[in-house]
This record gives structure tokens, sequence and C-alpha cells, in this order.
């Protein structure tokens, strides 16, 4: 089997170091990462500059792009045989909720699933990975059985990524696995004024709180706080259908 691997956190994220170490046992990795971090890239291409791969070893290279670029040179250019899947992460922080919009670790999977290859986004959902590396040590050994059975699946689901969201806990305190839906959260005092050197305003988007809507049962971040590992399925069609069968309630044809 061959598998893909990349990021949004860039080449030399630990966690990048983690997810190779967890699927090494399941075939052969290529790794096609970002040279720096692309934190919230989403599903952006870089089309202003040409991409320049680099070559950082047998089968690694770095990319001064973002991970949907990776990912696209990777399998078009880079790679002699597609992949048969595209591993993206293990993201420094949570991706559920609302966060799979920004994210460019979910967008590498999509980009991939895009490209029609079946994809999986895993994120760390600890703090500081500085205090958490010991805890992102352990879940390698959850990981590498995890992925190994979503990739044996019978029929990997169709025109579906998978968003795996991995709790901070050590990894015998982990209850096991979930199946779930996307969160509701709501950021609060995110973007922060300030004032550059000569004095005039800037502002800085980050940080700030989040809140979960209460009615969370089945969802990604009820999973994580419960000590599940959380996985959801996601597509690329963001079509409200209930609003489409129910058009007569609201639609007129003009």
């Amino acid at each position: 089997m061959r598998l893909l691997c990349t990021n949004d956190d860039g080449i030399l994220a630990y966690g990048l170091e983690c997810l190779v170490r967890a699927a090494e046992p399941l075939g052969e990795i290529t790794v096609v990462a970002p040279d720096r971090e692309q934190s919230a890239t989403s599903h952006s291409l870089t089309l202003h500059h040409p991409l320049r791969p680099v070559k950082r070893g047998e089968r690694k290279y770095q990319v001064d792009g973002t991970p949907t670029d990776c990912v696209m040179l990777a399998v078009e250019a880079l790679m002699e045989q597609r992949p048969d899947y595209v591993l993206s992460g293990i993201n420094h922080g949570q991706n559920m909720g609302e966060d799979v919009l920004y994210s460019g670790t979910v967008a590498a999977a999509m980009e991939g699933l895009a490209l029609g290859i079946p994809s999986i986004a895993i994120s760390f959902a600890g703090g500081d990975l500085r205090a958490d590396v010991s805890l992102l040590d352990e879940q390698v050994d959850i990981l590498t059985p995890l992925l190994a059975h979503l990739t044996s699946l019978p029929r990997f689901p169709a025109h579906t990524l998978l968003n795996v969201n991995l709790p901070p806990r050590r990894a015998g305190d982990i209850r096991g696995v979930r199946l779930t839906r996307l969160g509701r959260r709501v950021y609060s005092d995110s973007l922060r004024p300030m004032e550059d050197p000569w004095g005039r305003r800037i502002y800085w988007i980050g940080g700030g709180s989040i809140n979960w809507e209460a009615s969370g049962v089945g969802s990604d971040f009820r999973a994580v706080d419960d000590g599940y590992v959380s996985v959801t399925p996601l597509h690329l069609d963001l079509t409200h259908r209930d609003m489409l069968d129910s058009a007569e309630s609201w639609w007129r044809d003009l």
C-alpha cells in the first residue's frame, strides 16, 4: 500500500513525524509537506509563483506552498504511482466543528478526495504541543491500528474523507473510537486590536475562547471531551438538501 503523508504545520513538525511512525507499518510512505507552517490556509492554491519541491530524503519532499499544493504536486508530479491513501496530520490542535472550513490539515485531505484518492485527516486536540509531546507519542500506538482498520475497510466511503481527532489523554485513558458529526462552536474575543511601532491600528486574529453548543450529543467535541477518538465523515458537497426538499415553504419562482 502506498501512503502519502502531508500536513499544514510544516515538514519539521513533530506531529508529521508521529504520523509517519504510525503509518509505516501499513506500507510505503511518501512525505510531501510545506516548508513552513500553513495553518488556516484552508483549500488555497499557490497561483502567483511557481512551486519548488526540495528533496529531503528518500520519498521525502518539502514544498514552498500550501497543503493543497503539496497533495496536488505529490500526486501529479513527484510520486511514480498514485497513492492508495492520503494521510494529513497529525495537526497540532483540534479540527472540529467549523474549524474544518479553515483547516489546512483537512484541506489536504479534501484535495486527495478531489483527486479521487481516499483521504484521512488527523488532529491532536491538545493545547501546547510542547507540553503534550508525551501524550502524542503514546497515541502513535492508538493511531496505527485505527489507520489499519480504516484503510482495510471493504468499501471506503465514496466521495468522503474521514476527519479524526485524538483526545489529549494518555493512551491507557482513551475510551475507544466514536463515529461523530461536526459540532458547533463560537469563538469569542478572537480579534485583537493593537498598534504597530508607528502608532497605526492593526488587528491580530487568533486566541480568544471557544464555546461549544449545549446540544453536543453525537458531536466530535463531545466525543473528544469524553475521552474518545472522534471520526467524522466529511464530503465536498455543501448543498443544504433539507432546504431543497422544503423549498415550497420559502421559495417562489421569479
